[in-house]
């Protein structure tokens, strides 16, 4: 089994509190989907951000939300993985998951 990472990319809504709770529930029922698969269910990011060149350059942050980290078989089944993940509900095309395998070292 591999790990591999999602990076969120988007903007993370201004919800209501009624759509606050929804969106946590279906989080809740992907997470319980997954199961032992989700090695870090991650976090979103927030506040501050910044980047760093390594000729030591500073520029603005590109607009990543977040992260977890799956275990699959494959990057076919880490991609289905994200069936009912709910940062990809909206359908707008505004929202993506960029998926990483990770190198175990």
């Amino acid at each position: 089994m591999a790990k591999f990472m999602y990076l969120y990319r988007g903007t993370i809504p201004e919800l209501t509190p009624e759509q606050g709770a929804e969106r946590e529930a279906a989080f809740a029922a992907w997470i319980e989907k997954l199961g032992p698969a989700l090695v870090d269910v991650g976090s979103p990011f927030v506040g501050t951000k910044a980047s760093v060149g390594d000729d030591r350059s500073e520029g603005a942050a590109g607009e990543l939300a977040g992260y977890s980290i799956v275990e699959a078989d494959d990057l076919a089944q880490a991609k289905a993985f994200t069936d009912g993940l709910p940062f990809l509900s909206e359908r707008d095309g505004k929202h993506t998951i960029e998926i990483y395998e990770l190198l175990s070292i």
